[in-house]
């Protein structure tokens, strides 16, 4: 029952929100691999600063925005992508927002990469690459790029976007000749330039991030399981289908089901609910 509970629940979170989700459990499951067996998973997956370790773990270019060195580091991203994640999910769907997420990751990672082979005062630096700073700063630029004059509330005062957008980018800026961190800045700058480009096109009815779109859809599809069936399997099963009787909802008396769902459950709880009901209400979360 309980896991059927938090099922319901991871599915009907936004995608900003199953983000963070993903982020803290990384964050707890390596914090205890840590303190319990004394190893962390985090070197497989941070991105290192040497293109010659780089090639031999290209996924480190996105994965390592899933991991964080410190509880704040952690808290204060998700807390940042968390807001930024409810204004940009008003304004576009699921897919534009994970568009603009991880190329501003990958916009990050490379502006980490070339800095720290171009720059003569860091190339000998030793150091690698963590955290999902340069993603959230994508979406957080992209929303002040695209409605700029949007008010929102900051403590007891009403701010525009556009000026928490340029103290964010101005504040990295001034941190980079300041702190140890040169590499880390210079990638949010990396995903602040990618959200404010991603936005200043799409504004001009350009949306540059389709093509990374196909290419994440077409990954999907080749590791998605395909039932192979022969036509005499077809039919059989086709036939089977006609016994059962099952109705076929169209749209409109599947949101009437879920409707009649999400009301017993506010009457008398998500335990009263039938298997049946359940796992109808999962699925149709997923799909939303």
């Amino acid at each position: 029952m309980a896991q059927g509970n938090l099922k319901y629940q991871y599915a009907n979170l936004s995608i900003a929100e199953k983000l963070i989700v993903v982020n803290v459990i990384v964050f707890i499951v390596d914090g205890l691999l840590k303190a319990l067996f004394g190893f962390s998973i985090m070197s497989w997956f941070e991105l290192p600063k040497d293109f010659s370790i780089f090639i031999t773990q290209p996924w480190s270019i996105i994965s390592y925005s899933f991991f964080h060195g410190s509880l704040g580091h952690v808290f204060w991203n998700m807390m940042l992508l968390y807001f930024s994640g409810r204004i940009f999910l008003n304004l576009f769907g699921n897919k534009r927002f994970l568009n603009v997420y991880f190329l501003g990751v990958i916009a990050g990672g490379l502006a980490f990469l070339l800095s720290y082979n171009v720059f003569p005062t860091l190339v000998h630096t030793n150091t690698s690459l963590i955290g999902a700073s340069a993603g959230v700063t994508a979406i957080l630029i992209f929303i002040c790029t695209y409605i700029p004059n949007q008010e929102v509330r900051l403590f007891i005062i009403n701010v525009k976007l556009w000026y928490i957008g340029a103290f964010v980018v101005l504040t990295d800026l001034i941190r980079i000749p300041t702190s140890g961190n040169v590499g880390g800045h210079l990638a949010h700058l990396g995903g602040a330039a990618l959200g404010y480009f991603y936005a200043r096109q799409l504004l001009n009815g350009t949306d540059i991030g389709s093509g990374f779109e196909k290419l994440v859809d077409g990954i999907v599809n080749i590791f998605r399981k395909k039932e192979k069936k022969s036509p005499l399997k077809t039919v059989y099963r086709r036939e089977s289908v006609k016994k059962q009787t099952k109705p076929d909802y169209t749209k409109e008396s599947k949101q009437r089901k879920v409707d009649g769902i999400l009301d017993k459950i506010s009457k008398s709880g998500y335990e009263s609910l039938s298997q049946e009901e359940k796992d109808f209400l999962f699925k149709a979360g997923k799909e939303n």
